[in-house]
């Protein structure tokens, strides 16, 4: 077997990899340019975003080796919140998500040689209605400024959440149990 090579820079999917018991792989960042602009349904656009960058990954490594990269959009009322760009595009989206249900959904794609493997996980969020205070405060944080939907379950913005149905770990980034059966099929063993 070659190479795991995890096809993001984010902490977050980094340490949710270790936790699955994968602690021999690679960070190898895509580069290219994630385009939101494609008419596809939601949890189609994140597989296609994570397979995006898993074969431009792969074009750079082996044929053993093995390619991880996933995709996390969030969507309230079929239109995508991506990665906020300002401050007050942050403010924006919370305020959007303020008292509302949204869905997270976080594509995922594993590649060796020819074989590919692409799946996708959705979990509901709830928020609880946010004052215009809170949601200055939360913003100042800076937190919000690298995630989608303006928010990370995992930090401070879990002061948000009132509840979810489903995976947590998709809200993270990473739905661990669903990658880890994908990485059984690959021969990878995590339990």
């Amino acid at each position: 077997m070659g190479k795991i090579i995890l096809a993001s820079q984010s902490p977050r999917r980094r340490q949710l990899l270790e936790q699955m018991g994968v602690t021999d792989f690679v960070i190898c960042p895509a580069k290219g340019e994630e385009d939101m602009g494609a008419q596809l349904p939601p949890d189609r656009l994140s597989e296609a975003l994570a397979l995006a960058k898993a074969r431009e990954v792969a074009a750079q490594a082996g044929p053993e080796d093995i390619m991880i990269a996933a995709d996390t959009i969030v969507t309230l009322d079929h239109q995508v919140l991506g990665k906020p760009h300002s401050r007050e595009e942050a403010v924006s989206m919370l305020e959007t998500l303020s008292g509302r249900h949204h869905v997270v959904y976080t594509g995922l794609a594993v590649l060796r040689g020819g074989e590919t493997v692409s799946d996708h996980e959705a979990t509901e969020v709830r928020f609880r209605p946010l004052s215009r205070e809170e949601i200055a405060a939360y913003v100042a944080t800076g937190e919000p400024m690298d995630k989608a939907g303006a928010y990370g379950i995992q930090g401070r913005g879990a002061l948000l959440v009132e509840g979810i149905v489903g995976d947590y770990f998709n809200v993270m980034g990473l739905p661990v149990c669903k990658l880890g059966q994908i990485l059984n099929r690959f021969g990878v063993k995590t339990l």
